[in-house]
């Protein structure tokens, strides 16, 4: 191959490259910079995508919750990953909403349970973590601030979201509308009060960071209560299993059907 054709290639590439780089930072300047304080002093930071929306009509709200890995402060890192996939041009064009998409900070946690002698068995402790109590007390301001469709608030997050997103619905099972916890777990003793609750659980068959065994126990129990939950696990795919799953476009369709 001649030098020329390399440097063709090579210029190719990078032209992609900063077509990428680009449209990811255009998708994410379309979420707003944010902050929830309550009346304790507790903060939680947010990014907030609006829909192009009037008066005339309400929209889904999606609450999305990211992993352990984009904690912090800077109020950025938890747009990393899944939640872009709800800001694309398609997505906002087909399935206008506000989504929302908090920042746990660091060393703190979506969940508060602790895990038992079994792997996968998770007990939710007394009350909620003040992360997650502060996710739902915005989501109650959105709902005062915004043409929000109460019937309409789906929740849905990836490993430490995951398990905050099995949380989130065991503890506010008549808040939300439909949930997709990606590489989570949960409470199997609790799943009685979320057995009406439309839910599609993704996992990676081969993740070593979050044992399969989490979502497949939540399925058995969610099924000998009487639910019906969706389930798909990706074979010879490990923890990152959230990029099938928010790329999925049957997912997306099947969410934003679902009502309260």
């Amino acid at each position: 191959m001649k030098n020329r054709e390399v440097k063709l290639i090579l210029l190719c590439l990078s032209f992609i490259c900063y077509l990428g780089t680009n449209q990811a930072f255009a998708q994410s300047s379309r979420f707003s910079f944010n902050k929830y304080t309550n009346g304790k002093g507790d903060t939680l930071n947010y990014r907030l995508l609006y829909p192009d929306y009037d008066t005339l009509r309400k929209y889904p709200l999606v609450v999305f919750l990211h992993g352990a890995g984009e904690r912090g402060k800077d109020n950025e890192a938890q747009l990393k990953w899944g939640v872009m996939n709800f800001a694309t041009d398609q997505a906002m064009a087909l399935h206008p909403s506000f989504v929302v998409a908090p920042q746990c900070p660091e060393y703190d946690s979506w969940g508060h349970f602790r895990n038992n002698d079994e792997v996968g068995d998770v007990e939710l402790m007394n009350s909620p973590s003040v992360p997650l109590e502060l996710v739902i007390q915005l989501i109650n301001k959105l709902l005062k601030d915004y043409p929000i469709d109460k019937s309409r608030i789906y929740i849905t997050g990836l490993s430490m979201g995951g398990f905050g997103t099995f949380e989130a619905i065991e503890r506010y099972p008549r808040l939300f509308a439909a949930a997709v916890p990606v590489c989570g777990g949960g409470d199997t003793s609790k799943v009685s009060s979320i057995k009406d609750i439309p839910i599609w659980i993704f996992n990676g068959a081969e993740d070593s960071a979050v044992n399969p065994a989490y979502s497949l126990n939540m399925l058995i129990a969610l099924t000998k209560a009487g639910a019906h939950p969706g389930f798909t696990q990706y074979p010879e795919t490990g923890h990152f299993s959230w990029l099938a799953a928010y790329s999925d476009p049957l997912m997306i369709e099947w969410i934003f059907r679902q009502h309260r």
